[in-house]
């Protein structure tokens, strides 16, 4: 593995898929992170193999894992964008082979897993990150500064939705009913949502959830709602769906001061899926998307912060260099699937789960 602290070479990365994620996400922030290079990719899809080496002239191209960890030593990290059941596997033979890693959310299948693998990269002295980049959605960040200014007062119940219209289930893993493929919208979009509410609004002491399959000839969960009692008084209602022809707002937040309520999603993934690259302007909310800063008095809009997806991997890049700690916490990984598998129990019995501690 090359050095961290020899700042004069950028750090060549690994890109394990180059699907949706590898290819409109990690490749286009990686590619234009200062201090990174995107060195290898990885892909047995001929189709897909081509578009990398289009989109990437120059980029390293192999079939499978065990290619590009042959020599390690021409890699200083290792990102993985791969389908759910392959995150835990590929990580670990990467944490082996004596690399830091990203793994995109979920860290794992299972919280087991999830625990199992940051204790591997703990023994090993070694970067593990997940990649939760709603965290810099553009919504959340404006929420957070809110939230810091005291703007709303006490925070009392935290509402937060992704939902989409998408009525036919799709060709691919993420359809696939066994448990070990993660697939469905709780390990999907729930992993985005528990995240936000646990970090603002810490650990989650009960869970109630609703999930079903709705969608004639679904296999997988495509519409959730789960409700958290965070430790701290919060209640968080959660909704996710592929049945959604009317979405509501993505985010309402009710204090003993004011509320805020954001309309509609960031649009930095809108940007990446249309081929755009982070650079100036970027992340940028137009006035008429703001929210609205509510009070007795009235609503008015409420300037948005913009989004900041490169923020992970600059934070990365200095967490490698200097030591510092990791843009998103293993743990919290762990801490949501904890959730997402009590939710399951929940929806299973009827009744609320309580977690300790």
């Amino acid at each position: 593995m090359g050095t961290p602290t020899e700042t004069s070479t950028p750090l060549r990365v690994a890109l394990v898929g180059y699907g949706l994620a590898g290819r409109a996400f990690h490749a286009p922030l990686i590619a234009t992170t200062p201090g990174l290079r995107l060195h290898s990719i990885v892909t047995a899809d001929p189709g897909r193999r081509a578009e990398a080496l289009r989109d990437h002239p120059g980029v390293k191209v192999v079939a499978d894992t065990g290619q590009l960890l042959a020599d390690p030593a021409d890699l200083d990290l290792v990102v993985i964008a791969s389908p759910n059941h392959t995150h835990v596997p590929v990580a670990r033979a990467a944490l082996a082979a004596g690399l830091p890693v990203v793994v995109d959310k979920p860290l794992a299948a299972t919280a087991a897993q999830a625990r199992d693998l940051v204790e591997q990269a703990r023994e090993l002295g070694l970067l593990l990150t997940v990649f939760q980049n709603r965290r810099w959605d553009a919504d959340f960040r404006t929420l957070q500064d809110l939230l810091a200014q005291g703007a709303l007062g006490t925070v009392h119940r935290f509402e937060s939705r992704f939902e989409r219209w998408r009525p036919a289930p799709a060709a691919g893993w993420r359809e696939s009913p066994d448990p070990a493929w993660a697939g469905g919208i709780l390990h999907d979009l729930g992993s985005h949502l528990v995240d936000q509410a646990l970090r603002l609004f810490g650990p989650a002491e009960g869970v109630y959830a609703e999930i079903d399959a709705r969608r004639p000839g679904a296999l997988v969960d495509d519409d959730a709602f789960l409700a958290l009692t965070h430790a701290g008084g919060v209640r968080s209602h959660l909704w996710m769906s592929a049945l959604a022809g009317q979405p509501g707002p993505r985010l309402r937040v009710l204090g003993d001061r004011a509320a805020f309520t954001a309309p509609r999603l960031d649009p930095q993934e809108a940007a990446l899926r249309a081929g755009s690259r982070p650079g100036p302007g970027w992340g940028a909310v137009p006035e008429a998307d703001w929210g609205l800063l509510g009070t007795p008095e009235g609503a008015r809009p409420h300037p948005s912060l913009p989004g900041d997806y490169p923020a992970f991997y600059a934070g990365l890049v200095t967490a490698l260099r200097e030591g510092a700690p990791a843009p998103v916490d293993p743990a919290d990984a762990v801490a949501v699937l904890t959730v997402l598998e009590a939710a399951r129990r929940s929806a299973a019995s009827g009744r609320t789960v309580e977690l300790g501690g």
